[in-house]
């Protein structure tokens, strides 16, 4: 029985030369040259000299010279034997080259086989779901953590919670998620590789619906109490007295199969979950239904997923565009997600008799700056930490995991609270 030979790097992150990776190889930069000194790393993609403009970009952003001590791979994700060369040099990938449903299999596919455990940034549930039922067993086989999901999308809801649940004295039955963007007077905009992946996702929601059925993750949950009320396309929050629609990201799903996976190794009654985005004014509400009925119609359509992806700005309200947001946009925007949950306390459980409705509710809270590009950054690099220093505390001994999942044991919630995405309760249980 031999020892597989240690790995060159601690840490590769792949696709650094696109908008996202270049503010996660200044983030690791900054906690590399911080607190975490040890971390061996490099950045990978398909062109050298992008790759040494983002390192010299990095380092005048965060006033650290990153050339002499990160190395320049070149990998390609059409080349499959330079996925495997990068692999196999990694103990940790962390790939930023979305929209995944295009570009993420073969990165997933090749850290398996080479034993590098791999975390994503990605938001697009069908590929989740799709690498969960592809490659778990054979991840858990190798002893390799692919753990997705490790940006604003979704490790702000399901660690979010997680920590709701942790902190309510008694048995959860649902938990609702609240999130609000908040901008600067420069307004706020997301990148075009973003809108990319929206389009996609709804243009093959029907493949998701069968691939749920294929993995039987269709059958409902049991329910600790009465069933999560619906609360339809639109509806107003009295509490936080704005209007709030169905969030269309990925955190329903991923925060299901978390629960799902906690239910199923018997740790917890299943959270049933809910999540919104609040918009401040109606007329907001009224464009974004206007703009909503066009987007779906035109993914329907060959030349509609053209015409979206031509002129995102315009389709978009001016929400996304091909650049990406300024630096000064980014400054002057941040997030909060808050959560309500509902359940029953400890004295009820205890009585056994009692089959009223949920008697006590509890509210927290994750806030956070700007969410698509710092946010997601501080996310991704502080997970890949956790990782590479507390594996011993994730469940299981590999696979496909969800970042609840993975980091519930860990100390992910107090180190990201450290860097400025902070977890807190601002109601605490209390009965109603």
């Amino acid at each position: 029985f031999k020892m597989a030979a240690p790995k060159k790097y601690d840490v590769v992150v792949f696709g650094a030369s696109g908008f996202t990776g270049q503010f996660v190889v200044e983030e690791l930069g900054r906690v590399t040259s911080e607190e975490e000194r040890g971390i061996t790393w490099a950045v990978a993609g398909r062109n050298q000299e992008k790759l040494n403009q983002v390192l010299e970009k990095a380092s005048a952003t965060i006033g650290v010279e990153l050339k002499d001590v990160v190395d320049v791979l070149v990998a390609d994700v059409e080349q499959e034997e330079t996925l495997n060369d990068m692999a196999a040099q990694a103990q940790l990938v962390l790939n930023c080259v979305g929209p995944y449903r295009f570009w993420g299999e073969q990165v997933v596919k090749a850290c398996v086989k080479n034993k590098a455990h791999h975390i994503d940034i990605c938001g697009e549930p069908q590929f989740l779901e799709t690498m969960e039922f592809k490659y778990d067993e054979e991840a858990k086989k190798k002893g390799v953590y692919i753990v997705q999901s490790c940006g604003f999308d979704s490790v702000p809801a399901d660690l979010g919670v997680l920590y709701t649940v942790k902190n309510f004295p008694g048995r959860i039955n649902s938990v609702e998620s609240y999130m609000s963007i908040h901008t600067g007077e420069e307004g706020g905009v997301g990148h075009f590789a973003t809108w990319q992946s929206a389009i996609h996702g709804l243009a093959n929601a029907e493949e998701l619906r069968k691939l749920r059925k294929e993995m039987g993750t269709k059958k409902p949950l049991p329910k600790s109490g009465p069933k999560l009320e619906n609360r339809g396309p639109v509806h107003w929050s009295e509490m936080l007295q704005k209007w709030c629609v169905p969030f269309p990201g990925a955190d329903a799903s991923v925060v299901r199969r978390s629960q799902r996976f906690l239910y199923n190794n018997g740790e917890n009654f299943p959270v049933q979950f809910g999540a919104y985005v609040c918009l401040s004014a109606f007329r907001y509400l009224v464009l974004l239904m206007v703009a909503g009925v066009v987007f779906g119609l035109l993914t329907k359509f060959s030349w509609g997923r053209w015409l979206l992806s031509k002129y995102p700005r315009l389709f978009s309200l001016g929400y996304f565009s091909h650049e990406g947001p300024t630096q000064k946009q980014m400054e002057g925007a941040s997030f909060t997600m808050q959560f309500i949950g509902s359940g029953f306390s400890n004295a009820v459980l205890e009585d056994g008799d009692y089959d009223g409705p949920p008697n006590m509710t509890i509210a927290t809270q994750v806030e956070g700056p700007e969410p698509g590009y710092v946010t997601t950054p501080i996310v991704m690099v502080q997970a890949a930490v956790t990782l590479l220093k507390e594996m011993k505390k994730f469940p299981a001994k590999g696979g496909v995991l969800t970042p609840g999942i993975a980091f519930k044991d860990t100390s992910l919630v107090e180190r990201l609270t450290d860097r400025g995405v902070i977890f807190s309760i601002t109601a605490p249980a209390a009965s109603t």
